[in-house]
């Protein structure tokens, strides 16, 4: 059955907003989105009053841990990291995904309904990531975005874990070293590769070469955490010898090398920004530098790399960068379309627009306002969060199964 939003503040992003907007869903896609005379509502679609309301499309978080570093779980429900192989691009992050752990109901609190899942920043190379929605009652109904890039670090993080254990890397030079080595075989991999199938010879396949060569390929995009703009920089010379599709995670320093990034149209997932300057390379870490990458021509994306700030501060970080300097519109944007846009997932989620995944989230009034909420939340059409007014606390639909009595 189609259902109709209507009647609220409907703010699509990649479009005007609309007073009185209406938002037509049908099959778990949006079907049309205008004034309530542009929609042709069906005589039998189930309405929802959103009058008070901003409408938006669910936020992203194009960088979190959710369900692979569960809240509360300790080392247990922690599969963040395999830390016994400097190259674990066969790793993937979608086999330990837990999707009962709290902060997938977190995320929908705080009117985040699709995330890209990666693996973290022990590894130089850590693994695949996987996009999510936030809820579903199994990793087979919340995925939608199954291969969308290869999680890999520079920096503090690897030196330190294999210099612990007294291996390469343990410097800068080595991390590089593991990079490079690493796409030379891959390189070298799909020349045999190639040879054999013009021979039509069978080839032994190499999970761990296969995932770079699809990097190499176009195929999946680099996720290169780091935060130095040295390691930047380092980041932007190993693509330019690859050639691959780099998106800069984290970018703690961008902003001072934010003309170079803007000359390379190289995005950004920006943050965690509520954090203390816990490490060498966090030490000019700035509310500031959300405006100042975006007003150089970077496109930006907000994290907060959950659970290192809560999944449900998302908005608020954007919300202190608008307060520092970032464009308010260019705050919704980075929660929304430009995520969607820099990871090519911008087909299906990121915006009010016809024929994109119908996730779509009812706020008391501007979500960049702190004192504002997500009321209602819909993904995939399917309504699956309110807050409860007279409980004065959330309520995340069930995903347990429930036998029929």
């Amino acid at each position: 059955m189609a259902k109709a939003i209507v009647g609220g503040y409907v703010v699509p992003i990649d479009g005007d907003p609309i007073e009185g907007g209406t938002v037509l869903i049908d099959g778990g896609k949006i079907v049309a989105v205008g004034t309530e005379a542009d929609v042709d509502i069906p005589e039998d679609a189930e309405l929802v009053d959103a009058a008070g309301t901003w409408v938006l499309p669910g936020f992203i978080d194009a960088h979190a841990h959710l369900g692979v570093h569960e809240d509360g779980e300790g080392w247990a429900g922690n599969d963040t990291n395999e830390m016994t192989d400097p190259n674990g691009a066969r790793f993937r992050a979608v086999d330990g995904i837990d999707p009962y752990e709290p902060g997938f109901d977190d995320a929908l609190a705080g009117g985040v309904t699709s995330v890209v899942i990666k693996p973290g920043s022990g590894n130089p190379i850590g693994g695949q990531t996987i996009g999510v929605k936030t809820w579903g009652r199994s990793i087979l109904d919340m995925t939608f975005a199954e291969h969308v890039s290869v999680k890999s670090a520079l920096g503090e993080n690897p030196k330190r874990v294999y210099g612990d254990k007294k291996q390469t890397p343990s410097t800068r030079l080595g991390v590089a070293a593991i990079l490079r080595e690493a796409f030379t075989k891959a390189r070298n991999y799909q020349a045999k590769r190639a040879h054999a199938e013009s021979e039509g010879k069978p080839h032994e396949v190499d999970l761990t070469l296969e995932t770079l060569a699809k990097v190499l390929d176009g195929e999946l995009f680099w996720d290169q955490h780091v935060h130095r703009a040295d390691d930047i920089v380092t980041a932007i010379r190993l693509a330019d010898e690859f050639g691959y599709k780099l998106v800069i995670n984290h970018g703690t320093e961008g902003h001072l090398i934010a003309d170079l990034l803007a000359e390379r149209n190289v995005p950004v997932i920006l943050g965690p920004l509520f954090t203390t300057k816990s490490k060498v390379e966090l030490r000019n870490r700035t509310l500031r530098s959300a405006g100042i990458l975006a007003r150089a021509g970077v496109k930006i994306a907000i994290t907060t790399d959950h659970p290192v700030i809560p999944i449900n501060f998302l908005v608020y970080q954007a919300a202190l960068a608008v307060k520092d300097g970032l464009d308010p519109a260019t705050a919704l944007r980075s929660l929304t379309v430009n995520p969607a846009s820099m990871l090519d997932l911008d087909g299906q989620i990121g915006s009010l627009k016809p024929g994109l995944d119908a996730d779509v989230v009812l706020w008391s009034g501007d979500p960049l306002d702190v004192m504002n909420r997500a009321l209602r939340v819909f993904v995939r059409g399917d309504e699956v969060y309110h807050f409860d007014e007279s409980r004065g606390e959330g309520v995340s639909k069930d995903r347990r199964y429930r036998e029929a009595r």
